[in-house]
């Protein structure tokens, strides 16, 4: 096949001294890049949206951490160290659902945990960040040709929010599979929902989706039923943010929605996701915590008010889909199904 105009975009691109990151709240209006140069910058980046999909937060946080490491002063070990878990810290406080954040941050840690020099613990550091996005990449590429293998010729896929390309080093989670069908002409139409609160499906999964000629149709969030029916849709495939250890899976809100329709209609539900976005240490989804984000992002559009003044606004970001409802768990090591507990526990105790 052809690759001509064929683009997946990049969101995360390490310069050597500083970051450089697709602003994602521009898109799909404008294609910029942002200069991180400083850890503020990142703290920023992730905290207001700039940079949004769990493995993209994670790769950002460990070149925040990286930079941070490069720009100290200090003059021993110790002091080092010691602002190396304040950074940490910092930078962990930009966002509370994603784990790839938490998990990332703390792979760099452990990486220097024993290091008795300076230089060497830079350099550690921030070999230690590139790993983590060049393993992404092969990770996301795998998850998508094990979700390939579920879906045929000719199949119309719905899916919400956005775990592509620009939500991880490249390919995407949820969307890998379109991107590998496209490569091996294989035909796949995809159904992208809006996806409130911030329209992450609107702006984002259909603009990187139209970057490589994929076939990809807009709804609303609230035309998914009427879609799955009327367009005989044959599978819904969605990322996530954080899995527990029975399976329960936080992702943007609707998912629990996706899901409960899925099982309404009789279509397969699946999501796709790196083992870094598992958490073991949490028993289900009740335990998994759910931002709640500004009220404007409901009551304004670019600015303009569409509901009452004073109104009161319930704005969660995520829900958690409960395990009974997944057909199936697509990682890098194949699919889980069946007894998710007894499957996650396998992965992570061997």
């Amino acid at each position: 096949m052809s690759t001509e105009n064929f683009v997946i975009p990049r969101s995360v691109i390490w310069k050597g001294n500083y970051i450089s990151l697709l602003n994602q709240q521009k898109i799909p209006q404008v294609t910029e890049y942002l200069d991180l140069k400083t850890i503020e910058d990142v703290w920023d980046a992730i905290q207001s949206l700039k940079v949004r999909g769990a493995p993209a937060i994670g790769i950002t946080a460990a070149y925040g951490l990286a930079l941070a490491s490069l720009q100290d002063k200090s003059n021993t070990i110790e002091d080092f160290h010691h602002n190396l878990k304040n950074n940490r810290d910092y930078l962990a406080s930009s966002r509370p659902t994603a784990v790839n954040l938490f998990w990332a941050l703390d792979r760099l840690m452990n990486s220097v945990s024993g290091v008795k020099t300076i230089d060497v613990a830079r350099s550690t550091i921030l070999n230690e960040a590139i790993s983590i996005e060049t393993e992404d990449e092969k990770v996301c590429q795998t998850i998508g040709e094990h979700a390939l293998s579920v879906f045929k010729d000719g199949d119309r896929i719905m899916t919400i929010c956005n775990a592509g390309s620009i939500a991880t080093a490249k390919y995407g989670t949820a969307l890998a599979p379109f991107y590998l069908a496209k490569e091996k002409n294989i035909n796949l139409s995809v159904y992208a929902c809006e996806t409130r609160p911030v329209l992450q499906g609107a702006r984002l999964t259909t603009w990187e989706l139209m970057q490589a000629g994929v076939d990809v149709t807009l709804i609303t969030d609230n035309m998914a039923a009427h879609t799955i029916k009327s367009k005989n849709i044959s599978a819904i495939i969605v990322g996530a943010d954080r899995i527990a250890a029975n399976g329960d899976t936080a992702n943007k809100i609707g998912t629990f929605n996706l899901a409960l329709l899925a099982k309404a209609f009789n279509i397969p539900f699946y999501v796709a996701a790196p083992l870094s976005t598992f958490d073991p240490s949490i028993e289900d989804g009740n335990q998994i915590p759910i931002e709640e984000r500004n009220s404007e992002e409901i009551t304004q559009i670019n600015g303009v008010k569409v509901a009452p003044e004073g109104v009161k606004v319930f704005n969660p970001a995520f829900d958690v889909t409960p395990n009974a409802l997944i057909a199936g768990i697509i990682t890098e090591k194949g699919i889980l199904s069946g007894d998710f507990k007894e499957e996650i526990s396998k992965l992570f105790n061997t």
